[in-house]
């Protein structure tokens, strides 16, 4: 158990206090966004900004500028989802949970690719010596990017991707030092297999009464 204390205190010794109340920060509002967007509530929107901007700005700090990339766009989608998810008309809102077809599919596995040429592009842009884990942000960062395009959307399909992109980050951040955030994805891939059942269920329950 002590073991375990030291992995995740051990990294933050050196650290300056301001990084470790704003990593504090940024987890709990990841805790909370992600609880939101489980129960398809608009909060997971605000939430997730807060998160993101602060998250932008230690991971700029740390030069780890694939997941940088990833959380800016974040910061940008969820503008967007928030206005997309608040959509009304006569009173109800306009986009239900549903799944993608094969144009989203297409369009998915196109912003994929894109994101991962760009992530690298920027890496290579700032000379950046690529090493194992920057390829291995470089593919999260892709299937981040399309996960957070289909949430905007309300796709069933974006909890199957953050759970796949959670699962391979833990080890990651775990591997890097940064335990707070190792955490805070293994809470990220349990409220996501939640997220995934609930919308499922709330899907087939819309199904059943159209």
């Amino acid at each position: 158990m002590n073991q375990i204390f030291d992995f995740f205190l051990e990294a933050y010794q050196k650290t300056p206090t301001l990084q470790i109340i704003l990593e504090a920060v940024a987890f709990v509002f990841g805790i909370a966004s992600v609880w939101y967007a489980k129960s398809e509530n608009i909060l997971v929107y605000p939430t997730g900004i807060m998160c993101t901007v602060i998250t932008v700005y230690l991971l700029y700090i740390n030069q780890y500028l694939g997941d940088m990339m990833m959380n800016f766009y974040y910061s940008v989608m969820s503008i967007y989802g928030w206005w997309n998810w608040s959509r009304k008309k006569n009173d109800a809102y306009t986009v239900p949970i549903s799944r993608t077809n094969l144009k989203e599919k297409l369009i998915g596995f196109g912003l994929f690719l894109l994101t991962m040429i760009v992530t690298y592009t920027v890496y290579r842009a700032f000379n950046y010596t690529l090493e194992i884990p920057n390829y291995i942000d470089i593919v999260t960062s892709g299937i981040f990017f399309t996960a957070m395009w289909y949430m905007a959307t309300k796709k069933l399909e974006n909890w199957t991707l953050w759970i796949i992109g959670d699962v391979v980050t833990i080890p990651l951040y775990a591997y890097r030092g940064l335990g707070m955030l190792s955490l805070q994805y293994l809470i990220f891939t349990i409220l996501a297999i939640y997220g995934y059942k609930e919308w499922k269920k709330s899907l087939n329950n819309n199904l059943q009464t159209v």
